[in-house]
C-alpha cells in the first residue's frame, strides 16, 4: 500500500505540468514542440538520473506470471534517482519507447514535482544495520488506481500531451478547435470517411487567443496510460 497523499485537482496538476514545460523552455532557451523532450527535462532540468534494472529482482518481488512487469519504476527522492524496469529500455525494446517515456515522466515529473515534499527524509527508514534506504515510492501496475499513482499518471499525461499543443495541432489540421465525432456505418463497421458523416460539435470548445475553455460535457481529451 502506497503512502496516502492529499487531494489535488486536475487543474492544479495540469498547471504544474505546464509550468514545468515553461521552466524548461526558458532555462534552455528553446521552444517546446512534440515529441516532448522528456529525457532532457528529467536529466538536464530537474537534475535527476535514471537507470534500468530488473526491478522485481532489485526489490525482492517475484514476477507474477499473469502480470509480467508489475514494478515499472521507482524513485529515490533523497538520491534524486529513478530506476525503471529493464524491459522498458527503448534501446533494447524499441516497441516499449512509449511506455518508457510515460514511466520516466511519471516518476521524474509526477512524483518528483507533486510528492517529494511529502516524503521528507526519515532516519528510521534506513536499514537497521546501515544498509541503503528503500525507495521513496515503488510504482506497481497493480496499484495504479491509488491516488498517489493516479496523480503521477495524470501529471505524465499532461506533460506528454500539453493541452495547448494539442489544440494547436488540431487547429492546424482542421482549421478549428471544435472536435469531430465519426459516425460508424451500421452496415460496414468502419469509420465513415465522408465529411458529410461527421458530426461537428461547434460549441463544444470556446476559444479566444489567450484562453481555452473545456467543453461542458462528460469526458476529456484522451491521454496515454501507463
Amino acid at each position: 500500500m502506497s503512502k496516502p497523499v492529499p487531494y489535488l485537482s486536475d487543474e492544479a496538476i495540469e498547471r504544474d505540468a505546464a509550468a514545468l514545460l515553461a521552466e524548461f523552455a526558458q532555462s534552455r532557451g528553446v521552444t517546446v514542440k512534440p515529441p516532448i523532450p522528456v529525457e532532457d527535462i528529467v536529466e538536464k532540468h530537474l537534475k535527476l538520473r535514471f537507470e534500468f534494472d530488473d526491478t522485481h529482482k532489485l526489490f525482492g518481488s517475484p514476477r507474477d506470471p499473469e502480470c509480467d512487469v508489475d514494478i515499472l519504476g521507482a524513485i529515490f527522492f533523497d538520491e534524486a534517482r529513478i530506476v525503471i524496469d529493464e524491459s522498458l529500455d527503448p534501446e533494447e525494446n524499441p516497441a516499449k519507447e512509449g511506455r518508457f517515456r510515460f514511466t520516466l515522466v511519471h516518476e521524474g515529473g509526477g512524483h518528483w514535482r507533486l510528492h517529494r515534499h511529502l516524503f521528507a527524509k526519515d532516519p528510521t527508514q534506513a536499514a537497521l544495520f546501515g544498509g541503503p534506504a528503500p525507495p521513496s515510492i515503488v510504482c506497481r501496475s497493480s496499484q495504479a488506481k491509488e491516488r498517489v499513482e493516479w496523480q503521477a499518471d495524470f501529471y505524465a499525461s499532461c506533460l506528454l500531451m500539453p493541452r495547448k499543443l494539442i489544440f494547436e495541432t488540431w487547429r492546424e489540421r482542421f482549421g478549428t478547435t471544435a472536435p469531430f465525432i465519426f459516425e460508424i456505418n451500421k452496415f460496414n463497421p468502419t469509420f465513415a470517411r465522408r465529411r458529410s458523416n461527421w458530426i461537428q460539435i461547434s460549441k463544444a470548445f470556446e476559444t479566444t487567443p489567450d484562453t481555452l475553455k473545456e467543453p461542458d460535457y462528460p469526458g476529456r481529451i484522451g491521454r496515454p496510460q501507463r
